[in-house]
């Protein structure tokens, strides 16, 4: 293992582990001590990463509090306070949203369906901008306090980035914004659809985000919130079971799809940290 304090590989490994039984090695340059997880994210915790990372999850997948998740690692053995649970989140919960940001890069349809939903933030409604394609993929999402142009710009231009490619179509509710801002943002080649009933897909979609936010009561923060959204949007995709149509995924099968992803998940964060 390379030294993180100077990137030489002339190490060597101590039989002295930590207390949560990492190895420790010495290296024989610059003479300082380390362990496997000295230089990342996780180092300096008080709890092994692989249940940290648990925790998180969790968190961003199941309607649960932070002092649900507290009590249920106290029945398994692992005591620490809903605070742990807030703070580990605003830590990990960014390096979630990369990582799988990253992996899904340039898979997005070329046909998008962009719409706007409320978030209510320290009691004030702000707008989150989703947009996915025509197999309901999630394209991109970005929370906003304002709806206008300059949000409509700020979004199209990170969904662009996000899905590598430009659509071929965007289907929007009608907003005044949205035909300069895609013209801008993703080009004149672009056609722009708006009907009543062509945008039930996101519509319905949002569903994921309200089911979840609801029993929350709102955020306190808008940093928080716009962590949040964007990390739930990209864990939720990322688990989103896709089928054959007319041909239904038994629940056995979305069981070991689900543990597939999960353990793919956490081997791939622990790699990037």
């Amino acid at each position: 293992m390379n030294c993180p304090h100077c990137a030489s590989a002339t190490t060597k490994e101590r039989t002295k582990k930590t207390t949560l039984g990492y190895r420790t090695f010495h290296c024989l340059d610059c003479k300082q001590t380390f362990n496997e997880r000295t230089g990342t994210p996780f180092n300096f915790l008080e709890y092994p990463t692989d249940i940290v990372l648990l925790v998180v999850l969790w968190r961003l997948r199941y309607k649960v509090s932070l002092r649900d998740l507290a009590e249920m690692f106290l029945e398994r053995g692992w005591v620490f306070t809903y605070e742990a649970v807030r703070e580990w989140e605003r830590r990990f919960a960014p390096l979630i949203t990369t990582q799988l940001r990253t992996k899904r890069r340039g898979q997005a349809g070329r046909s998008w369906y962009v719409d706007e939903t409320y978030i209510k933030v320290h009691g004030k409604w702000c707008y989150l901008y989703r947009a996915i394609d025509g197999d309901g993929n999630l394209v991109d999402s970005r929370l906003s306090e304002k709806r206008d142009m300059d949000a409509a710009r700020q979004f199209f231009k990170q969904a662009l980035e996000g899905g590598g490619q430009a659509p071929e179509s965007v289907t929007t509710d009608g907003h005044r914004s949205s035909p300069r801002a895609i013209r801008e943002m993703l080009g004149n080649e672009v056609t722009h659809r708006t009907h009543v009933y062509l945008n039930n897909q996101i519509e319905q979609d949002h569903r994921g985000i309200k089911q979840r936010y609801s029993p929350m009561h709102g955020f306190g923060a808008f940093a928080s919130a716009a962590r949040f959204c964007r990390a739930f949007d990209e864990l939720r995709n990322y688990f989103r079971f896709s089928c054959t149509r007319g041909k239904p995924a038994s629940l056995r099968e979305q069981r070991q799809n689900f543990l597939q992803r999960l353990t793919a998940l956490q081997v791939l964060l622990q790699a990037a940290s």
